[in-house]
Protein backbone atom coordinates (compact mmCIF):
# COMPACT_ATOMS: atom_id res chain seq x y z
CA UNK A 1 0.00 0.00 0.00
CA UNK A 2 1.17 3.59 -0.45
CA UNK A 3 0.34 5.87 1.60
CA UNK A 4 -1.30 8.49 -0.83
CA UNK A 5 -3.88 5.09 -1.84
CA UNK A 6 -5.04 5.21 2.37
CA UNK A 7 -5.35 8.62 2.10
CA UNK A 8 -7.16 8.91 -0.74
CA UNK A 9 -9.54 6.00 0.35
CA UNK A 10 -10.78 7.86 3.18
CA UNK A 11 -11.36 10.95 0.83
CA UNK A 12 -13.59 8.17 -0.93
CA UNK A 13 -15.31 8.03 2.22
CA UNK A 14 -16.14 11.56 2.62
CA UNK A 15 -13.03 12.29 4.89
CA UNK A 16 -12.23 15.90 4.75
CA UNK A 17 -8.25 16.77 5.49
CA UNK A 18 -9.01 17.05 9.54
CA UNK A 19 -10.45 13.83 9.57
CA UNK A 20 -7.46 11.98 7.36
CA UNK A 21 -5.22 13.89 10.08
CA UNK A 22 -6.95 12.72 13.25
CA UNK A 23 -6.42 9.14 11.47
CA UNK A 24 -3.11 9.31 10.56
CA UNK A 25 -1.75 10.98 13.75
CA UNK A 26 -3.44 7.68 15.55
CA UNK A 27 -2.09 5.14 13.60
CA UNK A 28 1.28 6.63 13.47
CA UNK A 29 0.60 7.02 17.49
CA UNK A 30 0.35 3.59 17.72
CA UNK A 31 -3.45 3.86 18.83
CA UNK A 32 -6.89 2.93 17.47
CA UNK A 33 -7.78 4.42 14.52
CA UNK A 34 -11.25 5.40 16.61
CA UNK A 35 -9.21 7.55 19.12
CA UNK A 36 -11.00 10.39 20.16
CA UNK A 37 -10.03 13.40 21.96
CA UNK A 38 -10.68 14.55 25.72
CA UNK A 39 -13.02 17.39 24.45
CA UNK A 40 -14.56 15.07 21.13
CA UNK A 41 -16.06 11.82 20.51
CA UNK A 42 -15.26 9.71 17.60
CA UNK A 43 -18.89 9.17 16.60
CA UNK A 44 -19.49 13.36 16.68
CA UNK A 45 -16.21 13.95 14.35
CA UNK A 46 -15.85 11.50 11.54
CA UNK A 47 -18.18 10.70 9.07
CA UNK A 48 -20.69 7.49 9.41
CA UNK A 49 -19.15 6.00 5.84
CA UNK A 50 -15.52 6.84 7.56
CA UNK A 51 -16.71 5.20 11.16
CA UNK A 52 -17.85 2.28 8.97
CA UNK A 53 -14.97 1.17 7.36
CA UNK A 54 -12.41 1.60 10.43
CA UNK A 55 -12.34 -1.84 10.88
CA UNK A 56 -11.04 -2.52 7.12
CA UNK A 57 -9.24 0.26 7.47
CA UNK A 58 -7.29 -0.92 10.59
CA UNK A 59 -7.09 -4.09 9.00
CA UNK A 60 -5.25 -2.58 6.08
CA UNK A 61 -2.53 -0.97 7.57
CA UNK A 62 -1.97 -3.87 9.87
CA UNK A 63 -1.40 -5.91 7.13
CA UNK A 64 1.84 -3.64 5.86
CA UNK A 65 4.19 -4.64 8.61
CA UNK A 66 3.48 -7.49 11.15
CA UNK A 67 5.69 -8.99 14.22
CA UNK A 68 7.47 -11.94 13.18
CA UNK A 69 9.22 -12.78 16.39
CA UNK A 70 10.68 -10.41 19.47
CA UNK A 71 14.09 -10.50 20.80
CA UNK A 72 14.43 -8.46 23.89
CA UNK A 73 18.33 -8.20 24.83
CA UNK A 74 19.87 -7.59 28.23
CA UNK A 75 20.39 -4.18 27.15
CA UNK A 76 16.84 -3.22 27.20
CA UNK A 77 16.68 -3.51 23.36
CA UNK A 78 14.42 -5.70 21.49
CA UNK A 79 14.85 -6.57 18.05
CA UNK A 80 11.49 -6.74 15.90
CA UNK A 81 11.50 -9.21 12.73
CA UNK A 82 9.08 -7.60 10.60
CA UNK A 83 6.94 -9.05 8.11
CA UNK A 84 6.08 -7.34 4.91
CA UNK A 85 3.01 -7.90 2.88
CA UNK A 86 4.67 -9.81 0.40
CA UNK A 87 6.47 -12.28 2.72
CA UNK A 88 9.94 -10.25 3.10
CA UNK A 89 11.85 -9.83 6.10
CA UNK A 90 13.20 -6.63 7.47
CA UNK A 91 14.37 -5.64 11.12
CA UNK A 92 13.36 -2.68 13.21
CA UNK A 93 15.32 -2.42 16.70
CA UNK A 94 13.61 -0.87 20.23
CA UNK A 95 16.25 0.89 21.71
CA UNK A 96 16.67 2.01 25.07
CA UNK A 97 15.89 5.70 26.23
CA UNK A 98 12.53 4.93 23.96
CA UNK A 99 14.14 5.25 20.38
CA UNK A 100 13.47 3.27 17.75
CA UNK A 101 15.92 2.28 14.72
CA UNK A 102 13.57 1.28 11.40
CA UNK A 103 14.56 0.17 7.95
CA UNK A 104 14.10 1.84 4.56
CA UNK A 105 15.29 -1.19 2.08
CA UNK A 106 14.80 -4.99 2.02
CA UNK A 107 18.75 -5.54 1.40
CA UNK A 108 21.50 -2.74 1.11
CA UNK A 109 23.24 -1.73 -2.62
CA UNK A 110 26.13 -0.54 -0.41
CA UNK A 111 28.12 -3.86 0.33
CA UNK A 112 29.77 -2.55 3.45
CA UNK A 113 32.02 -5.67 4.16
CA UNK A 114 31.29 -5.74 7.88
CA UNK A 115 27.35 -5.69 7.23
CA UNK A 116 25.45 -8.77 7.41
CA UNK A 117 22.85 -6.72 5.25
CA UNK A 118 25.34 -5.52 3.04
CA UNK A 119 26.06 -9.34 2.10
CA UNK A 120 22.40 -9.85 0.92
CA UNK A 121 22.05 -7.09 -2.09
CA UNK A 122 19.20 -5.17 -2.29
CA UNK A 123 15.87 -6.81 -3.13
CA UNK A 124 13.56 -3.97 -2.87
CA UNK A 125 12.65 -0.56 -1.44
CA UNK A 126 10.45 0.25 1.08
CA UNK A 127 7.33 2.16 0.83
CA UNK A 128 6.15 5.17 2.90
CA UNK A 129 3.68 3.25 4.28
CA UNK A 130 5.76 0.45 5.08
CA UNK A 131 8.30 2.46 6.50
CA UNK A 132 5.58 4.47 9.14
CA UNK A 133 4.46 1.28 9.30
CA UNK A 134 7.48 -0.26 11.43
CA UNK A 135 6.91 3.39 13.40
CA UNK A 136 3.30 2.34 14.03
CA UNK A 137 4.02 -1.41 15.32
CA UNK A 138 6.89 -0.48 18.12
CA UNK A 139 4.36 1.95 19.45
CA UNK A 140 2.24 -0.72 20.53
CA UNK A 141 4.98 -2.34 22.70
CA UNK A 142 6.13 1.01 24.10
CA UNK A 143 6.67 5.10 23.19
CA UNK A 144 8.60 6.04 20.36
CA UNK A 145 9.85 9.62 20.79
CA UNK A 146 13.17 8.98 18.41
CA UNK A 147 13.39 7.22 15.58
CA UNK A 148 16.43 6.70 13.13
CA UNK A 149 17.06 5.56 9.85
CA UNK A 150 20.03 3.02 10.80
CA UNK A 151 18.24 -0.45 10.04
CA UNK A 152 18.02 -2.50 6.93
CA UNK A 153 19.20 -0.29 3.77
CA UNK A 154 20.89 2.98 2.59
CA UNK A 155 18.63 5.83 3.23
CA UNK A 156 19.43 8.09 0.73
CA UNK A 157 18.47 5.10 -2.06
CA UNK A 158 15.21 5.44 -0.91
CA UNK A 159 15.34 9.11 -0.94
CA UNK A 160 11.88 10.22 -1.61
CA UNK A 161 9.98 7.81 0.26
CA UNK A 162 12.19 7.99 3.54
CA UNK A 163 11.59 12.13 3.27
CA UNK A 164 8.03 11.70 3.03
CA UNK A 165 8.22 9.26 6.10
CA UNK A 166 10.19 11.57 8.07
CA UNK A 167 8.03 14.46 6.97
CA UNK A 168 5.05 12.36 8.30
CA UNK A 169 7.14 11.21 11.47
CA UNK A 170 7.56 15.17 12.43
CA UNK A 171 3.98 16.35 12.10
CA UNK A 172 1.18 13.98 12.86
CA UNK A 173 3.93 11.39 14.06
CA UNK A 174 4.60 13.87 16.52
CA UNK A 175 8.57 12.96 16.80
CA UNK A 176 10.61 16.42 16.82
CA UNK A 177 12.96 16.79 13.65
CA UNK A 178 16.18 16.43 16.07
CA UNK A 179 14.67 13.16 17.16
CA UNK A 180 14.49 11.95 13.61
CA UNK A 181 17.83 10.68 12.19
CA UNK A 182 18.70 9.99 8.89
CA UNK A 183 22.22 7.93 8.52
CA UNK A 184 23.99 7.70 5.19
CA UNK A 185 27.27 6.77 3.79
CA UNK A 186 27.54 10.19 1.98
CA UNK A 187 24.86 10.28 -1.25
CA UNK A 188 25.47 14.01 -2.47
CA UNK A 189 21.76 13.98 -2.98
CA UNK A 190 20.75 13.96 0.88
CA UNK A 191 23.12 17.43 1.25
CA UNK A 192 21.00 19.06 -1.88
CA UNK A 193 17.86 17.40 -0.63
CA UNK A 194 17.95 17.86 3.51
CA UNK A 195 18.43 21.61 3.53
CA UNK A 196 14.89 21.50 1.72
CA UNK A 197 12.75 20.01 4.01
CA UNK A 198 10.09 21.27 5.81
CA UNK A 199 11.27 18.64 8.40
CA UNK A 200 14.82 18.81 8.59
CA UNK A 201 16.43 15.60 10.29
CA UNK A 202 19.47 15.50 11.90
CA UNK A 203 22.18 13.63 10.45
CA UNK A 204 24.77 10.68 10.74
CA UNK A 205 27.60 10.19 8.11
CA UNK A 206 29.71 6.62 8.13
CA UNK A 207 32.86 7.95 7.90
CA UNK A 208 34.47 4.45 9.00
CA UNK A 209 38.12 5.38 8.28
CA UNK A 210 39.78 8.57 6.88
CA UNK A 211 41.97 6.63 4.35
CA UNK A 212 40.04 7.12 1.37
CA UNK A 213 41.28 4.54 -0.43
CA UNK A 214 40.66 2.11 2.84
CA UNK A 215 36.89 3.86 3.01
CA UNK A 216 36.14 2.22 -1.04
CA UNK A 217 37.35 -1.08 0.20
CA UNK A 218 35.02 -1.22 2.87
CA UNK A 219 32.17 0.63 1.75
CA UNK A 220 32.52 -0.55 -2.05
CA UNK A 221 29.47 0.27 -3.75
CA UNK A 222 29.21 3.59 -1.81
CA UNK A 223 29.62 7.09 -3.53
CA UNK A 224 33.43 8.04 -3.95
CA UNK A 225 33.52 10.95 -1.85
CA UNK A 226 37.05 11.62 0.42
CA UNK A 227 36.81 11.67 4.00
CA UNK A 228 37.56 15.36 3.64
CA UNK A 229 34.85 16.62 1.37
CA UNK A 230 32.03 14.54 3.39
CA UNK A 231 33.14 15.87 6.47
CA UNK A 232 33.23 19.46 5.18
CA UNK A 233 29.52 18.62 3.45
CA UNK A 234 28.29 17.51 7.03
CA UNK A 235 29.82 20.35 8.26
CA UNK A 236 27.48 23.09 6.45
CA UNK A 237 24.64 21.11 6.92
CA UNK A 238 25.58 20.95 10.95
CA UNK A 239 25.69 25.14 10.79
CA UNK A 240 22.24 25.42 8.59
CA UNK A 241 20.45 23.48 11.37
CA UNK A 242 22.45 24.43 14.25
CA UNK A 243 22.71 20.91 15.33
CA UNK A 244 25.95 18.46 15.60
CA UNK A 245 27.10 15.77 12.43
CA UNK A 246 27.00 12.13 14.20
CA UNK A 247 30.07 10.79 12.51
CA UNK A 248 29.81 7.01 12.70
CA UNK A 249 32.97 4.52 12.64
CA UNK A 250 32.76 0.93 13.29
CA UNK A 251 35.69 -0.06 14.94
CA UNK A 252 37.07 -3.39 13.23
CA UNK A 253 40.37 -4.23 15.21
CA UNK A 254 43.75 -4.12 12.99
CA UNK A 255 41.78 -2.13 10.18
CA UNK A 256 40.82 1.10 11.62
CA UNK A 257 41.87 1.31 15.23
CA UNK A 258 45.24 2.45 14.54
CA UNK A 259 47.41 5.73 16.19
CA UNK A 260 47.02 7.29 12.24
CA UNK A 261 43.53 6.97 12.31
CA UNK A 262 43.05 8.59 15.39
CA UNK A 263 45.09 11.81 14.06
CA UNK A 264 43.54 11.37 11.23
CA UNK A 265 40.09 12.00 12.96
CA UNK A 266 41.60 14.82 15.02
CA UNK A 267 42.48 16.21 11.84
CA UNK A 268 39.26 16.10 10.05
CA UNK A 269 37.32 16.99 13.13
CA UNK A 270 38.34 18.85 15.60
CA UNK A 271 37.16 22.57 15.79
CA UNK A 272 33.75 21.05 14.27
CA UNK A 273 30.31 20.69 15.11
CA UNK A 274 30.44 16.96 15.79
CA UNK A 275 30.27 13.71 17.36
CA UNK A 276 32.27 10.81 16.85
CA UNK A 277 30.15 7.67 17.37
CA UNK A 278 32.55 4.93 18.12
CA UNK A 279 30.83 1.57 17.18
CA UNK A 280 32.67 -1.69 18.43
CA UNK A 281 32.50 -3.95 15.90
CA UNK A 282 29.36 -6.99 16.62
CA UNK A 283 31.36 -10.01 16.23
CA UNK A 284 30.30 -13.41 15.74
CA UNK A 285 31.90 -16.51 15.52
CA UNK A 286 34.44 -17.38 11.89
CA UNK A 287 33.78 -13.44 11.35
CA UNK A 288 36.50 -11.80 9.00
CA UNK A 289 36.39 -8.38 10.98
CA UNK A 290 36.77 -8.60 14.96
CA UNK A 291 35.99 -5.93 17.93
CA UNK A 292 39.18 -4.12 19.52
CA UNK A 293 40.40 -5.37 22.60
CA UNK A 294 38.31 -3.56 25.59
CA UNK A 295 41.61 -1.89 26.33
CA UNK A 296 42.08 -0.44 23.11
CA UNK A 297 37.99 1.00 22.75
CA UNK A 298 38.83 2.72 26.03
CA UNK A 299 42.34 4.25 25.02
CA UNK A 300 41.21 5.61 21.78
CA UNK A 301 38.07 7.20 23.14
CA UNK A 302 40.15 9.49 25.69
CA UNK A 303 42.65 10.18 23.63
CA UNK A 304 40.26 11.74 20.61
CA UNK A 305 38.31 13.20 23.53
CA UNK A 306 40.81 14.79 25.73
CA UNK A 307 42.11 16.73 22.20
CA UNK A 308 38.74 18.26 21.52
CA UNK A 309 36.72 15.30 19.60
CA UNK A 310 33.29 14.46 21.73
CA UNK A 311 33.66 10.98 21.23
CA UNK A 312 30.72 8.44 22.10
CA UNK A 313 31.12 4.38 22.17
CA UNK A 314 27.67 2.86 20.80
CA UNK A 315 27.14 -0.73 21.29
CA UNK A 316 25.06 -2.41 18.42
CA UNK A 317 21.96 -2.53 20.25
CA UNK A 318 21.29 -6.72 21.36
CA UNK A 319 24.98 -7.75 21.08
CA UNK A 320 23.63 -10.47 23.46
CA UNK A 321 21.75 -12.28 21.02
CA UNK A 322 23.60 -11.71 17.59
CA UNK A 323 21.97 -8.38 17.09
CA UNK A 324 24.04 -6.72 14.51
CA UNK A 325 22.28 -5.34 11.43
CA UNK A 326 20.76 -7.88 9.45
CA UNK A 327 21.44 -11.00 11.43
CA UNK A 328 18.09 -11.93 12.10
CA UNK A 329 16.89 -11.31 9.18
CA UNK A 330 19.54 -13.77 7.53
CA UNK A 331 18.98 -16.31 10.22
CA UNK A 332 15.37 -16.45 9.09
CA UNK A 333 15.82 -16.68 5.36
CA UNK A 334 18.31 -19.34 6.21
CA UNK A 335 15.62 -21.83 8.23
CA UNK A 336 13.20 -20.98 5.86
CA UNK A 337 15.52 -22.42 2.59
CA UNK A 338 16.07 -25.04 4.99
CA UNK A 339 12.41 -25.84 5.05
CA UNK A 340 12.07 -25.51 1.54
CA UNK A 341 15.18 -27.62 0.88
CA UNK A 342 13.64 -30.11 3.08
CA UNK A 343 10.07 -30.24 1.50
CA UNK A 344 11.88 -30.84 -1.80
CA UNK A 345 13.79 -33.30 -0.39
CA UNK A 346 11.13 -35.52 0.72
CA UNK A 347 9.04 -35.25 -2.21
CA UNK A 348 11.67 -36.53 -3.85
Amino acid sequence: MQIEDFYQHLADLGAKPMHIGRISRAWLQGKPLDTGTRNQKTENFLPLAVRNALPQLTAELNAIARLSSEHPAADGSARLLVELADKQMVESVLLPRDGLCVSSQVGCAVGCVFCMTGKSGLLRQLSTAEILAQVALARRFRPVKKVVFMGMGEPAHNLDNVLQAIDLLGTDGGIGQRNLVFSTVGDPRVFERLPQQRIKPALALSLHTTDAELRQQLLPRAPRIDPEQLVELGEIYARQIDYPIQYQWTLLKGINDSQAEMDGILRLLKGKYAIMNLIPYNSLEGDDYQRPDGDRIVQIVRYLHSRGVLTKVRNSAGQDIDGGCGQLRARSVEVLNRRREGKRTAGT
